[in-house]
């Protein structure tokens, strides 16, 4: 072998080594970047995202986009060095998306239960918003088969257990608490338009043996018969809030809050009405001015942020509370400045 051929030799297996090695060793980081995006007001899979019935709605048109983080895992060295050069992801450390001591699946069922509470917020804020009345709703049932199940049915309104009215969560919780296993209670509830009863024998609660359990999980909600749902699979997290309490009201209230704009925003939501930060707001910035948003509404606490890193062209407005997010609407409506990140 001439000497040239082996310096050839010499020289391209490094080369080969970094290429295997680049493509099948993965880091130990994750790409974030901008997610999908949802029109609250439109459909997803020929169904409505908030999907009202049971009450007159009012037209709506424009936008009002929820947004969304991509998260990327399992990433190779030349992947992830492909998304840290591309300018519209970041890369951090996989143990602070997904903890070690934590594994996937309680992760996706932790993401999956704070997307139910925030559509449980979402509803009730839009309520009390509208002054419109609210229920204690069954809103599902456990994993182990209860002594309700079968009983009862997602969506059902509880009236009173015995003769005591139920009207708060905790009033079941508390009721069905103090009462031992084996009694047998009378459950008034509405379906419908329909009040029906039925006796439910209590079984002994999985956690305290000496305590009543109906395996039911409860919420508030609409009085039927007005009924709300929420139609976004494989969403996880509590930051939907805020858009999905905007467009229920919207739909149920006369006029347009966005003006027949493309607004998007993001925000926790509690039933107060009260507005909270969320994470990746740049990814969510980024992702609603490529589908065209003109205004996005930011937590207050991520104003600071969402200031230095806005994709130009797009109007960030502060949001505190869902009061102040449809009175900043308002100002955009009516040719006044809302207020802004600063």
């Amino acid at each position: 072998m001439n000497r040239r051929i082996l310096t050839l030799i010499v020289a391209l297996v490094p080369v080969l080594v970094l290429g295997v090695v680049g493509s099948v060793v993965t880091v130990p980081f994750v790409a974030l970047g901008p997610g999908p995006t949802f029109d609250t007001l439109g459909q997803v899979d020929d169904k409505q995202v908030v999907d009202v019935t049971g009450a007159p709605l009012d037209p709506t048109t424009g936008h009002l986009n929820m947004t969304t983080v991509s998260v990327r895992d399992e990433l190779n060295l030349f992947e992830a060095f492909g998304f840290w050069v591309s300018g519209e992801h970041g890369l951090v450390p996989r143990a602070e998306v997904y903890p070690p001591e934590v594994s996937r699946e309680e992760i996706d069922k932790s993401n999956q239960q704070e997307f139910k509470q925030s559509e449980s917020n979402a509803e009730v804020a839009a309520l009390n918003y509208l002054d419109m009345p609210t229920a204690v709703l069954v809103r599902g049932f456990g994993d182990d088969e209860g002594p309700a199940d079968g009983v009862l049915e997602t969506g059902d309104q509880l009236i009173r257990i015995d003769d005591t009215p139920i009207n708060a969560p905790e009033d079941v919780i508390d009721l069905v608490a103090e009462t031992p296993p084996g009694t047998t209670v009378t459950v008034d509830y509405r379906r419908g338009d329909a009040e029906n009863s039925a006796p439910i024998t209590l079984a002994a609660h999985p956690e305290d043996p000496a305590k009543g359990f109906l395996g039911i999980m409860l919420g508030e909600g609409g009085r039927p018969p007005l009924q709300v749902e929420f139609n976004l699979a494989d969403i996880g997290g509590p930051s939907a809030g805020l858009m999905f309490s905007l467009a229920l009201i919207d739909k149920l209230s006369p006029g347009e809050l966005n003006g027949g704009r493309f607004v998007a925003g993001t925000g926790t939501i509690d039933e107060t009405g009260k507005v909270g930060p969320i994470g990746g707001i740049q990814y969510k910035m980024m992702a609603a001015r490529e589908v065209g948003a003109e205004t996005f509404l930011v937590p207050a606490d991520n104003c600071n942020e969402a200031r230095q890193r806005a994709p130009e062209g797009l109007r960030l407005v502060r949001v505190e509370t869902l009061d102040s997010a449809i009175a900043s609407l308002a100002d955009i409506d009516a040719g006044r400045e809302p207020i802004s990140c600063g």
